[in-house]
């Protein structure tokens, strides 16, 4: 190869080597031209949505059997405690105001305005003579007396009387429901049978004592997260 060969080589490949360059610079700048031109991806921001109050079923009159002021108040227990009580379907009411001889633990389903009557017992702290009426009501823990107020019924489980169930206390009334045990149980003392040997039923340490044979259908009825109004003016 002459001189003028190599000259000619060299110059050919000083050419190629400042197009590959060129290039490369050109396909740098446009990746980071790209990158910076790209839009960035914002993860979605995860909005939880706002609690509604439920819609509340309504009778469209006071149920038979109920006092209306008493219906009154449990419905107004109810608006209030809304966000609270998953369920509004049905709701029980114990009128403590009548004797426990008779019928005064009402579930009332309120779309249909359909009311089933239990007896149920108040505690013994509340009617420290056994005179079949409620005197007065307590939320002081060791008073066995029945408190006043809504409850949020809970989970069940089988405790010292067997199958029972949970209450949750809503108001200042009967806050302390929970610590004191406060819950839904069967007796043998608030057996119909009772009202027909001593005209009254037996007390309980506060809790809703129902009859044995009953105890399954309050259950069924009721189930967690519907609202106990107790009161009795």
């Amino acid at each position: 190869m002459n001189n003028l060969d190599s000259v000619l080589t060299r110059r050919t490949m000083l050419r190629s080597a400042v197009v590959m360059a060129s290039g490369a610079a050109v396909s740098a700048c446009v990746s980071r031209v790209d990158t910076a031109l790209a839009p960035s991806i914002v993860p979605p921001v995860y909005a939880p949505p706002i609690p509604k109050a439920p819609v509340l079923a309504r009778a469209s009159r006071t149920p038979g059997g109920i006092r209306p002021e008493l219906f009154k108040k449990a419905i107004a227990a109810l608006d209030r405690h809304s966000m609270r009580v998953t369920s509004h379907d049905r709701i029980a009411i114990a009128d403590f105001s009548m004797a426990s001889a008779k019928p005064r633990f009402y579930l009332v389903h309120l779309g249909r305005g359909e009311v089933e009557t239990f007896l149920v017992s108040h505690g013994i702290g509340s009617d420290p003579e056994h005179t079949g009426l409620l005197h007065r009501f307590s939320n002081e823990v060791n008073s066995e007396a029945t408190c006043e107020g809504a409850f949020l019924t809970g989970d069940y489980y089988v405790g010292k009387h067997g199958d029972s169930q949970r209450l949750l206390g809503l108001d200042p009334t009967n806050n302390n429901a929970l610590d004191r045990a406060i819950v839904i149980h069967s007796a043998w003392y608030a057996n119909s049978d009772m009202i027909a040997k001593h005209g009254k039923l037996g007390r309980s340490q506060g809790c809703f004592a129902v009859g044995e044979y009953e105890l399954a259908k309050v259950f069924e009825r009721l189930g967690p997260g519907r609202m106990i109004y107790s009161a009795k003016a």
